[in-house]
């Protein structure tokens, strides 16, 4: 996911994961402006339906180079991580990255 440290635009991507947690799908869930990115729990866990993944890792970049998560950044978390619950999709983790770090939301 290194190549999204150079991004203009925010862009959310989610890795799927199957029971042994191997990758079996990359997909990019959205693409916003340089500040803010509209996310909602279906459309992260759509593609983990899809792909019958059991775990979900996802990223996204703040272009402004702050990679401290936002309260939205937390707050959409929260909410993708109950509604993976109910589906029996755990959400390993949420990353942000910047240039020159990552930080782990869930951490």
């Amino acid at each position: 996911l290194s190549n999204m440290s150079s991004l203009d635009k925010e862009r959310l991507v989610g890795l799927y994961l199957n029971s042994r947690s191997q990758v079996i799908h990359e997909e990019v869930i959205s693409i916003g402006s340089l500040t803010t990115n509209i996310i909602h729990p279906r459309e992260v866990l759509k593609p983990a339906v899809e792909f019958s993944a059991v775990a979900v890792i996802l990223a996204h970049n703040h272009p402004s180079g702050n990679v401290s998560p936002s309260d939205e950044d937390i707050s959409i978390t929260k909410q993708i991580v109950e509604a993976g619950k109910i589906l029996g999709i755990e959400i390993l983790d949420h990353i942000i990255i910047t240039k020159n770090k990552y930080k782990s939301i869930l951490e």
